[in-house]
């Protein structure tokens, strides 16, 4: 008789997402991309790994107990999966957001029973920023803390724990060429790279950033320019984070919007997967790596870090393309 495999709550169910070869690019190009299904998630998302290290991290400090008020600033993900974790595990909720972000994301936080306090986009400098808010806003409040998701390593001591060790395995054993992913809080790139670099010593780290981000520019050349703008939310960022400073990066591309676009479109048609903005982002990376190395066999691993979804109203949108002088041009 099989012994039972029963969750004792929602929260165990984060991690030990799937990888699957995208099919279409992978015979394209002769090389083999993977993506990790972190769309698999309670929460839809990768960021549930963080948000739930961070908080369980917190109890065990004492920082946190049940009943307390967690706070953070987000574009929207973070606020997903610590609203899921929040509710799991016995603590009210705190988003605070910018506007304009996917309306999706701000119906789940609200379904989750978290509270969302919106502020205008600002520059990070700018007291108003939603980063800014949320901690005056936990720190000012008895029975309130502040995640701090961009400088907590719990962050990154998640993904160098957990994300890092499953694509090891998940791959044979490290069979693994490349790694190539986006940066938000540098947590997911800074845990998962350090993992795998002490453990796959040919394997080479790949950032990808958007327009409107100066992660590019301080791989390449030590300091932060941006130039541009992106549609994509919680993707690149102006200033060296504690998180993104342990990663390992071995290069950087920069992929404008248009072509996250086409492919969002391609792997659609194709492979019957709907892509997020940021996951679109990370496979036109990839795309680009392998057409590099054509039929060289490489492998190239980014993360599928959250489905479509929630980009319905921007990605998936033709009349919103439209107005952003995009076009719909499948690969």
């Amino acid at each position: 008789m099989q012994s039972t495999q029963i969750k004792k709550n929602i929260v165990e169910l984060i991690g030990n997402t799937p990888i699957v070869r995208l099919r279409s690019l992978s015979e394209r190009t002769g090389c083999h991309i993977l993506l990790k299904c972190e769309n698999f998630n309670p929460g839809g998302t990768i960021k549930d790994r963080a948000a739930l290290s961070m908080v369980v991290e917190a109890e065990k400090k004492g920082l946190i107990k049940k009943g307390d008020t967690l706070v953070e600033g987000t574009a929207g993900n973070t606020g997903i999966g610590l609203a899921l974790v929040a509710k799991a595990l016995g603590y009210k909720m705190i988003v605070v957001m910018p506007k304009e972000q996917s309306p999706a994301k701000e119906m789940l936080i609200k379904l989750y029973g978290a509270e969302i306090v919106f502020k205008n986009p600002v520059p990070f400098a700018n007291p108003e920023h939603f980063y800014h808010v949320a901690k005056n806003l936990a720190e000012g409040t008895k029975n309130h803390w502040w995640v701090n998701q961009f400088e907590n390593l719990d962050n990154f001591k998640t993904h160098y724990e957990t994300t890092g060790p499953e694509i090891y395995y998940q791959t044979g054993n490290g069979d693994l060429d490349y790694l190539v992913a986006s940066s938000g809080t540098g947590g997911t790139l800074g845990g998962t790279s350090s993992y795998l670099k002490e453990k796959i010593k040919k394997i080479k780290v790949i950032l990808v950033d958007p327009n409107g981000s100066g992660l590019y520019s301080y791989i390449k050349e030590n300091k932060f320019v941006m130039s541009g703008s992106s549609m994509t939310e919680g993707i690149g960022i102006m200033r060296l984070t504690q998180n993104f400073a342990k990663a390992k990066i071995d290069d950087a591309l920069n992929v404008p919007d248009q072509d996250l676009v086409n492919m969002a479109y391609h792997v659609q048609n194709e492979d019957g997967i709907l892509l997020g903005m940021s996951s679109a982002l990370n496979v036109a990376a990839a795309y680009k790596i392998a057409k590099e190395n054509q039929n060289s066999g490489k492998k190239i691993l980014t993360f599928l870090c959250d489905s479509g979804e929630r980009a319905t109203t921007k990605l998936y949108n033709e009349n919103f393309l439209k107005e952003k002088n995009f076009s719909i041009n499948p690969i």
